[in-house]
């Protein structure tokens, strides 16, 4: 197979796609590169699965930390599960892709994005999301794409596709998003608290910047596509679907009206179970065809009411939020809590406060650095009213922790010099029908100010929902999780009073418009201001002390001459200060000095050590000392933390002096003056005699 490279314009340089050069074997495989960056993305198709009740899409993102010449950490020195970034990449890639697939199409299916070539630049994320899509098109899998990734910035007023990572940290907007042709499938970023019609522009932005790489893709399928494999073409037994339509219309639209999540799908389930004992006979060994039809039926019905009542499945109007109850508060030993409650989601959100020691250190192919502000989300078997083993954390619960992290990060004080601590905000979901992501949201910004976290405004989370039936459109706030699965979006937005901070759109349809976009912010922002006024009767702002339960931290700057002072040989002065004074002392490469403790006497006693050893003697000082040791022509005094000086003999005192041990003993605590200080040894002149002559006092 020929190599062939081509190449488009994306943002300010050139995006080039190849292929034919490495992993032949797959289905379709393309290296896409950008700058120093390359990603090798292969999509394979593996056995048909019928049996499944979902499509066995797979995609992996492979951070090779050779790609960058570096070498993993750990102790074994090889890159291991998937990190946060790897997890996040990996719905990048599935959640734009997976709609674009035929009904019908039920093959195992890959994606993988391995990354060959990072520069620390720019990130190589979203060109695993065009390079996936590149490598499905000329692939023999059917798929109805192109589609394209871009993530757009901006920067003093300007809009930047695909910043470097540099440029990301002059931003307040960080926006992902997936486009095919004229609309958009997938959106996922962070904002400043930027106001809906400014997001609007950026996607439209980001859209057309685009335009150039999709054309590539196609050019690309053109010259060297493969032709699409068959695939079963599903095919409705409509005698089959009218049978079971007769036997269960006069009970559908009652049932599906029910307002109770439960109640709902026990009067569905039982609704189901008698059409197809009713039909067994009559269509032996298809219970499944029966059981498929059934819910064809109960989707439709859902929609039509929604699309021609107005009315919701749960009673309520499209713009309607459900009802919303705050607690804070609720765990006595924690450091902030809050019980959130919106309808039959519920979010048990707890704030723990720590040192610099308990931040999270990440290991990337960016580089290593510590993260101190941490969302954690749990999703139990419970909380759906299922029974399931407990197992390690899910690539949905990473989504949705990271998604309701993005949130509320910008509501964060300054945790280097205004608020140096290391934040842990868990979201344990104890009810889930809809959206338990944005009460994570809502239940964070409570529990963080329950404990007394100065957050500069509270930040809350909707998501909305959306049916199509041609011209006929509705969006839906704040969606049950039936609706989620019946509906052709599902849009979450999160921000303030001000704007916006978060977003997250997914779309079972080939798109969604400006238009529509425009107008699903707008009813979005509705619902937001609704839902915060609901959690601003339970707590307004953050409560003006830290919990009681919290550790106190207090910082203090020294010379970064004097660092290792602090920490002394081995660290062993640093241990004695934290064994002394029952503190955690942590030391910053620029002097910063972090003393956290339980109370304020150990704080206060460290300080007053710390401060010790750092300070300098200046002559002409009187400082109250402590005799070390006697020798025959003087007394060596401490004056300061491991700082003495030499009182000679002459100078204890007025007069002759035969033995100094007839003036001071070791032990002995003495007002002495600094005569001298000898910057080049170190050594220090004391008198005795001069401090208690200036002080009026006799030499006794």
């Amino acid at each position: 197979m020929a190599i062939l490279r081509e190449g488009a314009k994306f943002g300010d340089k050139e995006l080039i796609l190849e292929t034919g050069r490495m992993a032949r074997q797959a289905n379709g495989s393309v290296v896409v590169q950008f700058g120093d960056c390359m990603v090798l993305c292969t999509a394979t198709a593996g056995g048909l699965r019928p049996d499944l009740p979902f499509f066995p899409l797979i995609c992996d993102y492979v951070e090779n930390f050779w790609a960058a010449g570096a070498i993993p950490g750990g102790y074994f020195k090889r890159e291991g599960r998937p990190g946060e970034k790897a997890t996040k990449t990996c719905r990048l890639m599935d959640r734009p892709a997976r709609p674009l697939f035929p009904d019908g199409y039920m093959n195992n299916t890959q994606l993988i994005a391995w990354v060959i070539s990072a520069d620390r630049v720019y990130d190589t994320d979203i060109l695993s999301v065009t390079g996936a899509s590149a490598a499905l098109m000329i692939s023999d899998i059917p798929w109805n794409g192109p589609i394209a990734g871009v993530r757009v910035g901006r920067i003093d007023g300007d809009f930047v596709a695909h910043p470097s990572f540099e440029q990301r940290e002059e931003s307040d907007l960080d926006l992902v998003m997936a486009v095919r042709d004229e609309s958009i499938v997938m959106v996922e970023g962070k904002a400043d608290q930027v106001p809906e019609g400014e997001l609007v522009e950026a996607l439209e932005f980001g859209r057309e910047s685009v335009q150039d790489v999709l054309q590539l893709q196609h050019k690309l399928a053109e010259e060297v596509g493969k032709e699409t494999m068959d695939y079963p073409t599903p095919e409705r037994d409509e005698d089959l679907f009218g049978a079971v339509e007769s036997a269960v219309e006069d009970k559908l639209q009652s049932a599906i009206q029910i307002p109770g999540k439960f109640e709902r799908r026990n009067a569905l389930d039982s609704l189901r179970d008698e059409a197809v004992a009713a039909l067994s006979e009559t269509y032996p060994e298809r219970k499944d065809e029966l059981k498929d039809a059934f819910g064809e039926l109960k989707k439709k019905a859902s929609r039509k009411l929604t699309v021609d009542t107005g009315i919701r499945i749960d009673g309520r109007k499209p713009a309607e939020v459900r009802d919303v109850t705050c607690e804070v508060g609720l765990v006595p030993k924690g450091h902030g809590s809050a019980l959130f409650t919106r309808g039959e989601t519920q979010t048990l959100v707890t704030t723990t406060l720590g040192t610099e020691r308990d931040a999270k250190r990440m290991d990337t192919l960016e580089g290593d650095y510590s993260k101190s502000f941490m969302l954690h989300y749990n999703f139990p078997p419970f909380c759906v009213g299922e029974a399931k083993p407990l197992r390690g954390t899910s690539r949905r619960e990473t989504g949705h922790g990271m998604l309701a992290e993005r949130a509320l990060k910008p509501s964060l004080p300054d945790q280097n010099e205004e608020f140096p601590y290391t934040i842990r905000v868990v979201s344990d979901v104890l009810e889930s029908n809809g959206s338990s992501s944005m009460a994570s949201v809502c239940g964070g910004s409570l529990a963080m100010m329950d404990a007394g976290v100065p957050i500069g405004f509270p930040t809350t989370g909707i998501a909305m929902g959306l049916i199509k039936e041609g011209d006929d459109v509705v969006i839906l706030t704040d969606i049950l999780g039936d609706e989620d699965h019946m509906g052709d979006m599902d849009f979450k937005v999160c921000g303030t009073e001000k704007g916006i901070t978060a977003f997250q759109l997914d779309t079972k349809i080939e798109g969604v418009s400006k238009e529509l976009m425009s107008e699903a912010l707008e009813q979005a922002r509705q619902g937001r201001l609704e839902i915060l006024e609901s959690m601003n009767e339970a707590l307004a702002a953050p409560r003006k002390d830290l919990s009681p339960n919290a550790p106190r931290i207090i910082s203090i700057q020294i010379p970064t001459s004097e660092i290792g002072t602090i920490i002394g040989s081995g660290g062993k002065t640093i241990r004695a200060i934290q064994e002394t004074t029952g503190t955690t002392v942590n030391v910053d490469d620029d002097g910063t000095v972090l003393i956290a403790s339980a109370g304020a006497e150990g704080a206060e006693q460290a300080i007053e050590i710390i401060e010790g050893l750092t300070e300098k003697p200046e002559e002409g000082t009187i400082y109250l000392g402590t005799v070390k040791t006697v020798v025959d022509f003087g007394a060596f005094i401490e004056i300061l933390p491991e700082t003495d000086g030499l009182c000679h003999i002459s100078e204890l005192t007025e007069g002759r002096v035969d033995k100094v041990e007839d003036v001071l003993k070791e032990g002995d605590e003495c007002l002495v003056k600094v005569l001298n200080v000898d910057n080049r040894s170190g050594k220090i002149k004391l008198s005795r005699r001069a401090a208690l002559a200036e002080r009026g006092e006799d030499a006794e």
